[in-house]
């Protein structure tokens, strides 16, 4: 990204796209560059496979039929590839996505700001993308319930709102083509990672629990909530990639219909118990799958409600008691072999994205992630928990390897052992390495919890020696997998301002104690006086301010 001044006018640079800010109070953060590169690289790839798709679909019906008269296409097997940008501010979005990514036959600008779509306007002229791109001025659901007939859906939708995008997520999973791509960022992760529960149900139906691994939680419930919408019109999501990534989540999902497959989505979801004491988390499915074979089906199953609670009253590693939170998705969050074709495609076009290196890195994470064991430990928590020196990482993932468990990072933290083992051996590799490294008796006899568990018996067999295993790739090829703060006062920003320049934190500089400069302001404004209606005044304007 580069910003220079033309004519009085701020003009950025991002990829192929460059735009006039013609305002300031139209949106844009560059922190989110990496957000629109990745998307960019993932609708590259979707277009293929779209198009892929319909065209297979085409031939199988041609076989069927002598004469097909293709509902989407009008009999041509070549798809029209429509995508909506909801929420385009400067159009930035749009106007890389015209340039930069091939096949796109049409893309929508949509604002509810009059002075936004001006602004886009004027940087469509000014890119020369007006053949692709064209201007809307709508509410971004009522453009979205507009499109809800299959001739008129879209290839593909981007929602990057401010906040949270559970509003527009009806309208969307409605006026999408079979096999489109939904593409949802959030940025109210206060909300998502545990600090308002019950905001987080009311705006996503789940309850968000306030654990060391709420990212990964956040893309767990936002993908939930996204099922949840679609399958209300027998319609069921396939995520291809999920990311958690500086103030915000972004999740790249596949819409399809089918009742059948709705009917699985129980098996897809799962409430979570969370211990109080030390942290650990049990899933408890909402349903599950089980092998129903018939004669003429013998691959056909069975749903089944599992057995409740899978946990009792207490916690069996430190005696305390539980919250419950979720549902949340709890089936795997990324298409492995998707994810990996994304990452070549970055790798060979690297001068195409500003940045291709973190991409290439949080890819190369996200690609080594155990698909199927939602969620993770952090390992600083669970030696904060007993007030334990804390052991190195290497040391930590060789122990379980050495057990004979899989373990692996999960991009959404550095600190974070993703792993199929049980809690027992978990605590057993703790309750080893205190051995060597013993608590102070201080904190011990001060601590019942960290008590309690360290004076359970260790049950498995602790190795500690290092396993070459447990260096990932993406560590030993140098990756940059956790990228430190991009800028200064980086984060969502304030709505419907240019996050950019000398004055980005003026708003905040002017909010600075404000309460206070008000107390101020009421007393000097009374201080030459002295009298009784004077105090009288002072004070009733004092709680009016409160």
């Amino acid at each position: 990204m580069r910003m220079e001044t033309i004519s009085n006018l701020k003009t950025i640079k991002e990829g192929q796209a460059e735009i006039c800010l013609t305002t300031e109070k139209v949106f844009y953060n560059p922190v989110q560059e990496f957000n629109r590169d990745l998307s960019i690289a993932v609708l590259t790839l979707f277009i293929e496979d779209y198009k892929a798709e319909k065209l297979a679909r085409f031939e199988k019906k041609q076989k069927k039929l002598e004469t097909v008269q293709d509902e989407e296409s009008g009999g041509n097997p070549e798809p029209k590839i429509t995508i909506l940008e909801a929420l385009s501010a400067t159009g930035l979005r749009s106007i890389r996505y015209a340039k930069e990514i091939p096949y796109a036959t049409n893309i929508i600008a949509n604002d509810l700001s009059e002075q936004a779509v001006e602004t886009i306007k004027h940087n469509i002229e000014h890119n020369q993308v007006s053949r692709i791109i064209e201007t809307s001025h709508d509410d971004a659901c009522m453009l979205m319930y507009k499109h809800k007939h299959p001739s008129k859906r879209f290839a593909a939708i981007d929602l990057d709102p401010y906040g949270c995008p559970s509003i527009f997520l009806d309208s969307a999973v409605q006026s999408i083509q079979d096999g489109g791509l939904l593409l949802v960022t959030a940025t109210d992760m206060a909300v998502l990672a545990g600090n308002s529960p019950e905001t987080c149900y009311c705006k996503y139906g789940a309850v968000s629990l306030k654990t060391k691994c709420c990212h990964e939680m956040a893309l767990r419930i936002m993908l939930q909530c996204i099922e949840q919408h679609a399958n209300r019109y027998s319609r069921y999501i396939v995520p291809i990639l999920s990311i958690s990534a500086d103030f915000y989540i972004r999740v790249f999902v596949k819409i399809y219909s089918g009742a059948v497959h709705c009917k699985k989505t129980t098996s897809k979801l799962s409430m979570v118990y969370h211990c109080t004491g030390c942290d650990n988390l049990t899933l408890q499915p909402l349903g599950g799958l089980k092998p129903n074979p018939s004669e003429k089906n013998p691959n056909q199953m069975k749903a089944y409600l599992p057995a409740a609670p899978p946990i009792g009253e207490y916690c069996t590693n430190c005696n305390q008691r539980h919250h419950l939170g979720g549902p949340i998705w709890s089936a795997p969050i990324h298409d492995e072999s998707f994810v990996s074709r994304v990452l070549t495609y970055v790798e060979e076009n690297s001068q195409l994205f500003g940045t291709a290196k973190r991409i290439e890195g949080v890819l190369s994470m996200v690609r080594e992630e155990l698909n199927d064991v939602p969620l993770y430990y952090t390992i600083d928590k669970l030696f904060g928990r007993v007030h334990l020196q804390t052991m190195p990482m290497l040391i930590m993932r060789s122990a379980i390897i050495n057990a004979g468990y899989k373990v692996s990072y999960s991009h959404a933290s550095k600190m974070s052992v993703k792993t199929n083992a049980p809690p027992q051996l978990m605590w057993d590799i703790i309750r080893t390495w205190e051995k060597t490294h013993p608590i102070k008796q201080s904190k011990l006899v001060s601590d019942p919890v960290t008590k309690h568990i360290l004076s359970q018996d260790i049950k498995n067999n602790v190795d500690l020696s290092v396993n070459e295993l447990a260096n990932p790739l993406s560590r030993r090829d140098g990756r940059l997998r956790f990228q430190i703060n991009p800028a200064p006062f980086w984060g969502p920003g304030s709505r419907a301002a240019v996050n950019i320049g000398d004055d980005k934190m003026s708003k905040s500089v002017k909010n600075q104690n404000k309460n206070r400069k008000k107390e101020n302001n009421v007393k000097r404004k009374h201080s030459d006086t002295s009298d009784d209606d004077s105090r009288k005044k002072v004070d009733m304007e004092l709680k009016h301010n409160e």
